[in-house]
């Protein structure tokens, strides 16, 4: 285990809400009148969890380039999952598995994003390569607004190796790519599945790609060439949200 930092009015509810029993104090900026932060530092209180005012230049330090609107908490995290785990999540999940795969996310606001909406449309589990991507920092905790808390991150030493495995354990695997006629409107994203988006600038791998089942790109009759990764995150796990609600 390793302690952080988590920063900000969401995140730091999140964790109260979620994971109290990690949190090992939080940090309140002097003469802080937003109500919200008020409250959480009650409910802190209320936990018994040690609550601290602290100058806004100590706020800052710790919190590095994540805005901390006043409040931070010092969070003892677990250690993130790993392939390991995989199997126990899907059995758990049953047909209803749904998997977020990112191939490289290196963007902090980017992984956060995709958290906040990976926990939004009820995902089973996110995988990301435990090399070149970014890890749980204060800012994908922000970004996420609680999502981080909400749903288990697995950082995969070997991605295809975790790809074989959801595949082993009968789970549809789809990759987005911009290089193909199929539209990921055109996949059936029923039972268990688990979507596969490549990094901000290269996309996926050749050895992600190869492992994927299917892949199909988000129709776009607009003039740009790519959606930014978060966005796409969204519009892909939604389109699974929206046809698993349809009845059969």
């Amino acid at each position: 285990m390793s302690e952080s930092w988590i920063v900000g009015i969401n995140p730091v509810e999140g964790a109260l809400s979620n994971d109290a029993s990690r949190v090992r104090e939080v940090l309140v900026e002097n003469g802080q009148r937003n109500a919200r932060v008020q409250e959480l530092a009650a409910r802190a209180k209320a936990l018994n969890i040690p609550v601290h005012h602290r100058p806004r230049e100590q706020l800052d330090r710790v919190s590095g380039e994540a805005r901390h609107q006043g409040v931070v908490a010092r969070y003892e995290a677990p250690p993130m999952g790993t392939e390991n785990d995989i199997p126990e999540l899907l059995e758990a999940a049953g047909s209803n598995a749904l998997v977020l795969v990112l191939d490289g996310v290196t963007d902090p606001h980017n992984l956060g994003a995709c958290l906040r909406s990976a926990a939004a449309a009820g995902v089973t589990a996110v995988i990301v390569p435990k090399d070149r991507a970014v890890g749980l920092t204060p800012v994908v905790r922000r970004a996420s607004a609680g999502g981080a808390d909400r749903v288990p991150l697995i950082a995969a030493t070997n991605l295809a190796r975790a790809l074989r495995t959801l595949k082993d354990a009968g789970v549809w695997i789809t990759g987005l790519a911009g290089d193909t006629d199929t539209s990921v409107y055109t996949i059936d994203m029923r039972g268990p599945v688990a979507l596969v988006l490549g990094s901000e600038g290269e996309g996926m791998r050749r050895l992600t790609r190869e492992t994927c089942d299917f892949v199909a790109q988000i129709p776009m009759p607009g003039v740009m060439e790519s959606l930014n990764v978060s966005v796409a995150t969204g519009i892909v796990l939604f389109e699974a949200v929206r046809q698993r609600s349809e009845k059969r």
